[in-house]
């Protein structure tokens, strides 16, 4: 008695590749035809969209911080001063 599931789980070179897929060539032998997928974003793109995103979640969520939870205007988050007073505050200055 053999195994069936086995047997169905072993797959030989040629039933790997549909038969579409398969080309013959001059000399009557089958090849097999590889697709390349061509990236619409390059990688070196997605990492600086990474960055570029990244950079304006971190301005958003110190101007939302500041104007929303610490009652402040949002455009002072752009200012030195409100920056050097936070760091003040932070290294006990204050």
């Amino acid at each position: 008695m053999t195994n069936d599931s086995s047997r169905g789980s072993m797959q030989t070179k040629e039933s790997d590749t549909p038969p579409e897929e398969k080309k013959h060539g001059s000399n009557g032998e089958q090849r097999e035809v590889r697709w390349v997928q061509i990236r619409l974003i390059p990688i070196w793109l997605r990492v600086v969209l990474i960055i570029i995103l990244v950079v304006i979640a971190a301005v958003v969520g110190a101007m939302f911080g500041y104007s929303v939870i610490g009652q402040g205007k949002a455009m002072d988050v752009f200012k030195p001063e409100t920056w050097q007073h936070i760091f003040d505050i932070m290294n006990g200055k204050e």
